[in-house]
């Protein structure tokens, strides 16, 4: 596994850029973030639950961790079946998906079709089968219906489960789609296009043939490598440019600004939720070297985290 890991950052590395052509700091952002917990692993999905606890998965590991509070120790709660471990988010009832297989194999994952998706109460650490048979899973979203989304940023193909269990691996076709987070209606898929014309677009679920550009990075930008996003309570993308060490928030088709910096290798954001802890309106990173941490520059009283 660590030689899967390996092969992820090498990929990211083989691309280092210096920080993205100069953009706008977004109004009232721009303040220094803070390292909300530190872990032995390689990142690559984050979400909060109801209560305000963060869950982050290790890429090299494949474990799951749970962190109670900006500060508190991770406690390691379980491992994902299959290595890699991949994105997360939740059920319309409130139940916490895992992936795994988000590490080397995703390379040749179209074919292998090696990935899936398990289930896991966060407060047991038991977990259960849920969905097998996918490319990949770099990014993961829930619509309200049940229906699960999954990307493969090594790969083409973008994954569709339904909520009767079956599998649609090839849903569809769309290079190097990294995170996955679906707007407010769940009519637009969004996700990063990180190494294959570098930028972000959003997907029609009810028209996966035709995907629509909100950024297009050419020049030096072309290297930042946009990873897994999020969005805020306007449906504008906020994403991670893994190399530039930035997270910047579109605000219309190629123009966004900067919401804070100087973390790099970040693969992942999610907004929090809950009262206390990981709380709502807060906007959190996850990086490849093991660090969680808060942009305060996009906090956001209204935004929420992945479904629910």
């Amino acid at each position: 596994m660590v030689a899967a890991a390996a092969s992820t950052l090498a990929a990211i590395s083989a691309i280092a850029a210096p920080a993205a052509s100069a953009a706008p700091v977004c109004g009232g952002a721009g303040q220094p973030t803070v390292v909300a917990a530190t872990l032995p692993g390689a990142l690559e999905g984050l979400t909060v639950d109801a209560r305000g606890r963060a869950y982050t998965t290790d890429l090299v590991t494949g474990r799951v961790y749970r962190i109670d509070a900006p500060g508190a120790a991770p406690v390691p709660i379980a491992t994902v079946p299959s290595g890699g471990g991949g994105a997360l988010t939740w059920t319309p009832d409130d139940k916490l998906l895992v992936g795994y297989g988000a590490d080397a194999r995703s390379f040749a994952g179209d074919a292998l079709r090696h990935a899936g998706i398990i289930e896991l109460d966060p407060d047991t650490g038991a977990v259960r089968p849920f969905a097998a048979g996918l490319s990949a899973t770099n990014g993961m979203d829930v619509a309200r219906d049940g229906t699960v989304y999954a990307t493969n940023d090594f790969g083409n193909l973008v994954g569709r489960v339904y909520p009767n269990g079956v599998v649609q691996a090839d849903w569809a076709t769309f290079p190097s789609a990294n995170g996955a987070v679906l707007g407010n209606d769940d009519e637009y898929l969004y996700v990063s296009r990180t190494f294959v014309n570098p930028g972000v677009s959003r997907i029609p679920t009810a028209n996966p043939g035709a995907p629509q550009s909100l950024l297009d990075l050419g020049g030096a930008d072309a290297l930042a490598a946009p990873d897994g996003l999020t969005l805020d309570s306007l449906d504008r993308p906020v994403v991670p440019l893994n190399t530039a060490g930035q997270v910047i928030r579109i605000d219309a088709p190629n123009q966004y600004c900067v919401l804070g910096g100087g973390n790099p290798m970040t693969s992942v954001l999610t907004y929090g939720r809950g009262t206390t802890g990981f709380s709502a309106g807060r906007l959190f990173g996850a990086t490849f070297t093991g660090v969680v941490y808060e942009i305060p520059g996009g906090f956001d009283p209204d935004a929420r985290t992945a479904t629910p």
